[in-house]
């Protein structure tokens, strides 16, 4: 069975989408650079290894980055998932896993990109909003796009309540576009994916559409 590698930093919500979703594939080991991030002990809970790098014990990024590809590599992952991972990796870590190291945004991209995206959708006025599973690239948040899932944007909106109704939908996508690379289904050119055999969902507006 294929598996991958979830990295987090936070409460791990995405990470519990995946672990809920019944993939094809094992989860081999959620990885951290947050000592104190929520979703760790949410994963160990459940019985999965988990290891925790702070990268306040590495000298610089490229050290800490290098250790955790290894780290990585240990497991020999088909796939590595980004899951509310708050860190820039560099540019050898990137290429390292090109093709299988993917990232969930919250934010139709290219528009938003990096923090504060429903703060900035706000400010901007736009009446969609959303969110992207993307192939990562070295330059953060423009990657080839997986799938991506739109909401309104309602007038009394806050930014609280905007990320509510957004996370919803990332934890719809994220986990199917997961199935899709472990299934085989996506075709990375150049800049763009293709996912073959996608049905559409009606409720909500995704493209590619979400498979029943």
């Amino acid at each position: 069975m294929k598996s991958l590698v979830i990295l987090i930093s936070g409460r791990g919500s995405n990470m519990q989408a995946l672990m809920e979703a019944n993939l094809p594939a094992r989860i081999a080991a959620v990885i951290s650079n947050k000592p104190e991030a929520p979703g760790l002990e949410t994963a160990r809970s459940r019985g999965y290894e988990t290891i925790v790098l702070d990268p306040r014990s590495y000298p610089d990024r490229e050290a800490f980055d290098q250790k955790l590809a290894e780290a990585i590599d240990a497991y020999a992952p088909d796939l590595v998932a980004l899951a509310g991972f708050m860190r820039l990796l560099g540019d050898n870590f990137v290429s390292r896993y090109k093709g299988r190291l993917i990232n969930i945004h919250p934010s139709l991209l290219p528009a938003f990109p990096g923090l504060h995206p429903h703060r900035q959708a706000l400010k901007e006025g736009v009446k969609v909003h959303g969110c992207t599973v993307h192939f990562v690239t070295a330059e953060t948040d423009r990657g080839p796009i997986i799938i991506q899932a739109a909401v309104q944007v309602m007038p009394d909106d806050t930014e609280e309540t905007l990320a509510a109704r957004v996370l919803r939908q990332e934890h719809r996508i994220y986990p199917e576009a997961v199935r899709w690379f472990m299934k085989d289904r996506l075709k990375l050119s150049d800049n763009s994916v293709e996912v073959s055999d996608a049905d559409f969902d009606n409720s909500v507006l995704y493209s590619p559409g979400l498979s029943k």
